[in-house]
């Protein structure tokens, strides 16, 4: 495969994982409040992303892909709040183990990401014009 097809295959694999990151992350935005249903029930445990490397074995070039999709086993965070429906004989309410600056953070990565393979693309695009405008004139 050609060095412009091969960029185009590895950006739009980066696009890819970043789409899938940018929705785990809004995922875990949604429910960074969302509790359990019952009195002691856990509450939302916060979803990660792995990504790893994946040859593309027509193509011979390495692409980005998501590994694995996992959760964060960090400890819940316990609130005292004996009038919710959650609470246990205590009164404590697990929280999800969500913080909402880590995910902004994260989603600011991941759209700046995105956006790096999307000029990768739109770049070897033109290229890839260029030079047929520069064929077709022969």
């Amino acid at each position: 495969m050609d060095p412009l097809s091969a960029s185009l295959k590895i950006a739009g694999s980066g696009m890819e994982a970043q789409s899938t990151r940018l929705r785990i992350v809004s995922e875990n935005i949604a429910n960074a409040r969302t509790t359990g249903d019952t009195p002691g029930a856990d509450a939302y445990r916060r979803k990660t992303v792995s990504f790893g490397a994946e040859l593309d074995k027509a193509s011979g070039a390495t692409l980005v892909g998501v590994n694995k999709l996992g959760v964060d086993r960090s400890k819940f965070v316990e609130e005292f709040d004996p009038s919710h429906p959650a609470a246990d004989e205590r009164g404590i309410v697990k929280m999800p183990n969500v913080n909402l600056l880590i995910e902004m953070a994260d989603m600011r990565e991941a759209n700046r990401s995105y956006d790096a393979n999307l000029q990768t693309i739109r770049q070897t695009r033109d290229l890839i014009s260029a030079t047929l405008d520069l064929l077709k004139g022969q």
